[in-house]
């Protein structure tokens, strides 16, 4: 089957995640999947490793948008589509953003994810709320010298915006 239109890519590329995330449980790891895309093609694909490689950073989406950054050899995704086997959580569609990709699509969403155990409603629930209601707290501690880093990332004239 020859792939035509953006929706037809964007339906293989969900169906890619989709079968890399079941194929990562059969290899004892999270159901979760993605991949980032770029004219048509796929650049990097990502699975959750969170248990295997004992960092609760390492879901799929990351994993992906860490390996296009390097195939690609720069930290802005522009002119790439995220396509995740799910709904990404609030950190990883923080990252999404940050790599400025230019629109994330997904299959399943965070009430799928909450039936098989993967909770990420609380966390968007928890961003909604005032700080002082968190359950961990987070604060502000104000220091003399606080925004030294930042004077001397603004004294730099060889500085990578981003």
């Amino acid at each position: 089957m020859t792939v035509t239109t953006v929706a037809e890519l964007e339906h293989a590329w969900l169906a890619e995640s989709v079968r890399i995330a079941t194929r990562n449980v059969a290899d004892g790891g999270g159901p979760f999947g993605a991949l980032i895309a770029q004219d048509g093609e796929i650049i990097a694909t990502g699975v959750n490793q969170v248990t295997s490689a004992l960092d609760p950073t390492a879901h799929a989406e990351v994993i992906a948008i860490r390996a296009a950054c390097q195939a690609l050899g720069r930290f802005k995704l522009t002119g790439c589509v995220l396509v995740s086997s799910c709904e990404p959580c609030p950190m990883c569609l923080a990252s999404a953003l940050w790599a400025r990709v230019d629109r994330v699509v997904y299959a399943a969403d965070r009430h799928d994810a909450a039936k098989a155990g993967f909770d990420d409603r609380a966390f968007y629930e928890l961003f909604e709320n005032a700080r002082a209601e968190w359950e961990v707290p987070v604060s502000r501690l104000s220091m003399k010298n606080g925004f030294a880093p930042f004077d001397a990332w603004l004294d730099r004239s060889d500085r990578i915006d981003y």
